[in-house]
Order: C-alpha cells, then structure tokens, then sequence
C-alpha cells in the first residue's frame, strides 16, 4: 500500500503562512512567477520565503551568489515536478527551473536566478519517488534503479546487501545521482571502468518540455547521450539503471613517493596499461601546503620522514593503488600486488600499505569531511578548478603549474589531484567532453579558503588558464562554468552543434538548468 512522503509540521505551518501573507499582502506571490502556479496542486510544496530561496541560492562553493530565486518547489512525487515544468513550458513566457540535489556546485550551476529551484533531496523517502531497487541477475547482468535524488553512499550501501556494487565512483559518495550523471563521474576507477556516465544500461529524464521519457543506448538514445554528461540541459533525470559486479569485500591499499614528475607519470602510464589494478590515483604532497593536507593519508611515526623529504623537494607526488579481494583470492592479492608493482621506480623505503574494507576505501573523504566540519573548515570556499590535461603536455604542465605558479601562494589548504585516465572507457556520444588524445590526465586543484581569501587562489586559477593558453596546452575544464556563449562554444569545440540540436529538441524554451549560463543569461 502505497505511503505519502512526511512533510513536517513546519513546512507545512510556513506553507499555510506564506498563502495567508500573500492574500493579505504582507509577502505577495513573486512578480516573476504566474499567479496561476498557486492554483495548482503544488501551490503547497512551493515556498517563497527568504529562509526557502536564500538557502536555494547557496552552494558548494561560495564563489557566486547571484539573485535568489522565486520560489522553491520540495516535491512529494515525480508528478509534482513534472506538473512544474509542464506549466512553464505551456507558458508564452516561460521561467527557468533547475534540479538541485545536494548543493556541491561550484560556481552556482544548480541555481535558477528569479525562477524555481526543485529541491530533489525531498523525493527521498517518498513512496512516490523512485528509491533504490537491485536486481541480481548473473547472465544479463545485474543493475540498480535509484531515483536521481539518491546518494551514491545510499546506492553502496543498498547494493552491498546483495554482495554487489557499481564499478565507477567519485572520490566524495555524498553526491546524488542525478548530479554526477550530469557531469561524468570520475574517480581512481575511471581508468578501468570508464566515468560513471559508461555505466548507466537506461533513465527516466524529464526533458525541457515536461514529458517523462524512458531512455537507454537502443531507445530514444539521442536523449539518452545527451544527458549524459549534459549540464542539466535536455532534462531532470529521474531513475538511472546502474550497472552491478559482485563486490569485494577488502582493499590492499598501496601509496608510493616520488620525487620525479617523469618516472612518477611514467609509472603511472604503465599502470593503467595493465590488467589487476582496481584503482589509481596520484597527488601533489607540496611544502607550502598545510600538513594537514597529507596527513591524515600516512601514519604519524611517518610524519618526520615525508615532511623532511618535502621540504627538500618542495614537491612529492604520491601515487595511490588500490587491489580489491575477498575470502576466495585473501591468500593471493600480495603476491599478485608484487607483481602488479615490479619494475616501478618509487622512492625506496617510501611505501605504504594500507589494509581496509571497501566501504573504509570508498567512503575515505567523508571521515575527512566529519574531521574538517568539526574544525570549521568545511563550509568555506571553494575555489577548484578541475581540468583534462593531454597526456602528451602532462610534463609541460608539471613544469609551469605545479613547479611554478603553484608554489608562489605560501599557504594552501587543499587536494591536489593528478592521474591519467584512457579515452577508449569514454563514449564520444554522450555530452562530455574530453581532450582528443589516448591518455589525458585529470588534474583536480581543490583549494579550500578562508572567507575573505579566496581571490588569490581565483586569480592563481586564472593564471594557471592564461598558461594553458599560451602555452598551446589543449586542456579541457571539467565543472566549470563558462559565462559567453563563445566560450562555451570553445568548450564544446565540434560537440557544440550537437549540443545545440539537443537543446532545441528536448528543452526548446530553454527552461532547465539557467545557472549553467549556456543558453541562458543570469
């Protein structure tokens, strides 16, 4: 028997106050907004109060605040938003509407400026949302339906109950679904399985015009490419139909050190080259970094040795290697690990091992995460910039970023990220966009700042563009947002009239996704 979702007494005494203010007059219904929409069955589940919009309004990354929007919509079904999009597209004048899930945009992707942002967290343990749903099916394959409103960690955990997991991660699984597939998906495991848009069999997607559309690589695919890595462009996804392995139960946990950007890449190519490796990642151990930034990766006896050996270098790479195994291959995985890493030229004496479950492995930031929220130095800014560098330029880049521009802030707080990943795991039909080369690195500057200091590491950012440039280094900017259409059009480079034939066909009045700046200004 079916349930309706809770709303609690609060949402629904400010529902109740916000229609008794506006028919009075003391909080009158948005001018940008329709008097029309309060005649609909969502009218409840909109609200207009400033504590609703301002909080819609902030995000991730606290480096754009612009116009708060209308009115926030916290559904109670996929009906309640399809009615929404529905009512704005049959409109002669449309307004925007955007899909929020978690908030960890950078630079306001998931805002709607004057319009209406759908707070998809609120499907959550609804009857009527889409949940999480396993099927185990050895010979076609087993997968797992979630609603674009869960979170990977909800889908780990739902899925291991069936001795199961998806290949592909992100580093964070405090992300929903709905927004990593509109992006890529990119982790330690992208070099083997592919971003965790390679991993999706179908969707249910709302497009721009309000209707819920079924999708996958044979039906209706055009959609289904597009709003794979598509911004948010052509529709809200819904359901996502995640592939499923058997999952392991530990993880051999390998980090080695470098002092040599070449063998450190060199290494690190090979690696991916070969089969029995189920994660690779590499980083940046910097002297004029917080020690806290390594740290917490390396026991505290180790503490001397590694910080000596920085201050020596300026810079340490560390390369991060992960092999999966459970009761069956327990008394194999050393002896296939030492065999994984013959020949590799790390520093002698700088190799740690690590022993862990999977979900210790998967969910390692999130007990960072609990480290930093407790230290208030999590819900600060956030001035990333995420970028796929060609293979053949990684030296060049190592050269005037990391060795140059990097090292002129004395103070960094943050993650850097550096790893190669192999073009060939990536569909070329699906929106993302990728460097034109066999093997491109990501390369993840996560800086974290202080309030009223963040500038500094924006303009570094700029810098390490302007470099790029100059330089001929065809990089291409993941999570980024472009605010000219020429440079989106750049972005996109021979992708972009795909693009915009996409747009016109399954969000025509350009409703969805206006924080982008792509097709809307703001």
């Amino acid at each position: 028997m079916a349930r309706s979702c809770p709303i609690s007494t609060s949402f629904i005494i400010i529902s109740v106050l916000s229609h008794f203010t506006s028919s009075i007059g003391l909080r009158p219904w948005p001018d940008v907004l329709p008097n029309e929409l309060q005649s609909l069955d969502i009218a409840s589940r909109l609200r207009v109060d400033p504590d609703a919009t301002r909080m819609a309004s902030r995000d991730f990354g606290k480096l754009v605040h612009p116009p708060n929007p209308a009115a926030v919509l916290y559904p109670s079904s996929i009906e309640d938003i399809a009615s929404l999009v529905k009512f704005s597209y049959n409109r002669s004048s449309p307004f925007s509407i955007a899909a929020r899930g978690q908030g960890h945009s950078l630079r306001g992707q998931a805002m709607a400026p004057h319009g209406v942002v759908v707070e998809m967290r609120s499907l959550n343990n609804c009857s009527r949302g889409s949940g999480i749903r396993v099927t185990k099916n050895p010979i076609s394959g087993s997968y797992a339906d979630a609603g674009g409103e869960q979170l990977w960690i909800d889908v780990l955990q739902a899925t291991l109950k069936h001795g199961l997991a998806p290949v592909s991660w992100t580093d964070y699984l405090y992300l929903t679904i709905g927004g990593t597939l509109s992006n890529a998906g990119i982790s330690g495991q992208t070099f083997r399985h592919g971003p965790q848009i390679s991993n999706v069999y179908e969707m249910d997607v709302l497009t721009g015009k309000g209707e819920l559309v079924t999708c996958s690589k044979d039906t209706n695919s055009e959609l289904f490419f597009a709003v794979l890595g598509g911004l948010g462009q052509f529709g809200i996804i819904i359901r996502a139909r995640i592939a499923l392995k058997p999952a392991p139960k530990r993880v051999k946990w390998i980090q080695m050190l470098y002092d040599d950007f070449s063998t450190f890449s060199r290494d690190q190519e090979h690696l991916i080259s070969i089969n029995g490796l189920d994660y690779l990642e590499g980083s940046l151990l910097m002297q004029n970094s917080s020690p806290n930034n390594w740290r917490s990766s390396f026991s505290p006896s180790e503490y001397p040795r590694i910080s000596s050996l920085i201050s020596k270098n300026g810079i340490i790479y560390c390369l991060e290697v992960v092999k999966y195994y459970d009761e069956l291959t327990s008394h194999t995985v050393d002896e296939e690990l030492q065999e994984l890493l013959k020949g590799l030229n790390f520093l002698p004496g700088f190799v740690f091992t690590k022993d862990v479950s999977l979900v210790d492995f998967l969910n390692r930031v999130h007990s960072e995460e609990l480290n930093l929220r407790a230290k208030g130095l999590w819900d600060v800014p956030h001035p990333w910039l995420n970028l796929f560098v060609p293979g053949s330029r990684i030296s060049d880049f190592n050269s005037g970023v990391f060795r140059d521009i990097l090292p002129k802030i004395n103070q960094t707080t943050g993650t850097f990220l550096v790893y190669p990943v192999i073009r060939n795991k990536w569909d070329d039909r699906t929106s993302a966009v990728i460097p034109d080369e066999d093997i491109f690195y990501t390369v993840g500057l996560l800086h974290s700042s202080g309030a009223d200091d963040w500038e500094p590491l924006e303009n570094q950012n700029k810098e390490i563009l302007k470099f790029c440039d100059k330089a001929g280094i065809k990089i291409k900017r993941y999570l980024s947002r472009y605010t000219t259409k020429k440079d989106w059009m750049n972005h996109f480079g021979p992708k972009w009239r795909t693009f915009e034939d996409r747009k016109a066909q399954f969000d025509p009045k350009m409703i969805l996704s206006p924080g982008q700046q792509i097709f809307n200004s703001v």
